[in-house]
This record gives C-alpha cells, sequence and structure tokens, in this order.
C-alpha cells in the first residue's frame, strides 16, 4: 500500500501550464517561470524574500545549520529571481542566514524568471508544504493566496492538496482576537484550543477562556465543554446572563465612571429597565475621595 503524501500535491501543481523538457534534462519550465543553471553567487547581492510568509526562525537551528554547512557546503542551492543585477530570495532564507554566518562570499543558487503572483504563491505554497510554520502563520498564508492570488477557497486546497474544510478552519482564526492569535504563534495553546474557541462569537468570553487554557492548562475537551456551556446555558445560567448583559451604552458608562473614581463601577441591570450602580470601595479614605468627588460634580 503507497503511503499517501501528507504534504499535498507540490509545487507542480501551483503553477499554470508547467511542463518538463526532457531533452534539456528535465529543465523546469512554463509561460510563468523558468529554472536557469545552478550559478555561484555573492552573498552581498541577494535580498530576502518580501513575500515571506514565516516570521520566527529558530536560530539554534540555523547555528546549527551553519556548523553542518561549514562541514559539508551547502547541499541544495538556493532559489532566486533576477533583479537587474542584484537577487531575491524565492527559498532558502535558513541556509543563505546559516551561510552569512559561517562567512561565506558566494552560494549556488538556480534563477528564476517569475513574475509577482508566481514568486507570491511559490513562497507561500512552499513553506506551507514544509509544514514548519504555526497555525496562524499558515492562515495568514492562506487568507494572502486568496486575496493576493484571486484564488477561492476550494481552488486554494486544490492547489495546496490540502481539505477545503482544513483551509476554512484555518482562515478562521483569523477572526479571534490579536491576543489569541499572538498566543497560537507563540504555541501557548493548540489548533485544538483554537478551534474550539472560534466557535464562541463573543470576544470577551474568548479571552477569559483564553486565559484560563494558559494559567490553568486547559485540555482541548474541557475548553470544548467550556465552550458548549456557553453556547447552551441552563435556564438559570440563561437568566443570569441576561440580567448582566450591558448594552453598549451602559457599557460607556461603566467604563466613564470607573475612570472618573478610579475605582471600581459595576452596572447591574433588571428585567424591566430598572437596574443599579454599584461603587466599590475598601477603606474610609476612598469612601471620603468618593463623596469629594461627587461633591465637585454637583457643584
Amino acid at each position: 500500500m503507497s503511503k499517501k503524501n501528507a504534504l499535498g500535491r507540490g509545487l507542480g501543481a501551483l503553477i499554470e501550464d508547467a511542463n518538463v523538457d526532457n531533452e534539456r534534462g528535465g529543465e523546469y519550465s512554463s509561460s510563468r517561470v523558468v529554472r536557469e543553471l545552478v550559478n555561484e553567487i555573492e552573498v552581498e547581492k541577494i535580498d530576502l524574500n518580501p513575500f515571506q510568509p514565516r516570521t520566527n526562525f529558530d536560530e539554534d537551528a540555523i547555528r546549527e545549520l551553519a556548523e553542518s554547512i561549514k562541514t559539508l557546503g551547502i547541499i541544495q542551492p538556493l532559489t532566486v529571481r533576477d533583479m537587474n543585477g542584484r537577487y531575491q530570495l524565492i527559498s532558502g532564507e535558513r541556509r543563505l542566514r546559516a551561510a552569512k554566518l559561517v562567512g561565506l562570499k558566494t552560494v549556488p543558487a538556480f534563477t528564476r524568471t517569475v513574475d509577482d503572483q508566481a514568486m507570491l504563491e511559490m513562497a507561500l505554497v512552499e513553506n506551507i508544504q514544509r509544514q514548519d510554520l504555526n497555525a496562524i502563520e499558515v492562515a495568514i498564508s492562506y487568507q494572502r493566496l486568496i486575496d493576493e492570488c484571486n484564488l477561492t477557497q476550494e481552488s486554494l486546497a486544490d492547489r495546496v492538496g490540502k481539505k477545503r474544510t482544513t483551509v476554512t478552519n484555518y482562515i478562521r482564526l483569523l477572526k479571534l482576537p490579536a491576543e489569541i492569535q499572538l498566543g497560537i504563534g507563540q504555541q501557548a495553546i493548540s489548533m485544538g484550543h483554537a478551534r474550539a474557541l472560534v466557535a464562541i462569537d463573543n470576544q470577551a468570553v474568548q479571552l477569559g477562556i483564553y486565559k484560563q487554557i494558559v494559567e490553568k492548562g486547559l485540555s482541548v475537551r474541557k475548553v470544548e465543554e467550556l465552550v458548549r456551556e456557553f453556547q447552551n446555558p441552563s435556564p438559570k445560567e440563561a437568566k443570569s446572563k441576561k440580567e448582566n448583559s450591558l448594552d453598549a451604552k451602559e457599557l460607556e458608562l461603566k467604563e466613564h465612571l470607573t475612570n472618573k473614581l478610579g475605582l471600581r463601577a459595576d452596572l447591574k441591570p433588571g428585567n424591566n429597565g430598572d437596574g443599579k450602580i454599584v461603587i466599590s470601595y475598601k477603606t474610609a479614605e476612598e469612601f471620603e475621595d468618593i463623596l469629594e468627588k461627587f461633591y465637585k460634580i454637583s457643584e
């Protein structure tokens, strides 16, 4: 039984009208991309890829790669495109960084002639298929391919060899608050945790559960239970939730009072348009301070 390729269809499926010319030794060519022979290119003439989706590089891994390059040289050439005397990196940034650490003056590289869209697609899909991007980087890469290359989720899924639901699940992560996205990128929570949080349409609740995950080490199953409880509260919880919910004006008033008084101010709406404003204080000095501020307001 042949093992299914977990990395998808590969870059060959990405470039339109691609073909291999056997008479030229298997050289890869198409209307949008042409591979040339490997040349030694000066390191100082290579600029980084502006479409690079990866934001974090493991410095220890790059140092280890540098040691390997020092002993064996660069086994796999980089890929660049000619930019009128300079070169722009398409793939191989880790190798380029390691080569600079070693102090190499030149590196072996394929030169390809590609347009911006093909370069963007190649850079994003190569990193996605290497499976070393975090979930948020993958999500951003998918969204960029859709936005900048005019793809649908269906066509994107076909190009990267993934199920459409997989693409959808990643893109939905971008709806989470920035703090949670950062936590995903830093691997503070897993993809399973994130997928559970996406099911909630309340950012305050999402952040509350996220902080519990980080502080208490909640399992994915426990988070899924919390999400279900929020989405399907018991009658008692539903009533309490309704009574304690604040509209935009009430939230604005609560924030205004808190900022003006420098103390916690709570609004507790009732069922018939009534409610209470509760101002908490802990010491006699705080109470006197509240009175003084109210006197100033009434003057």
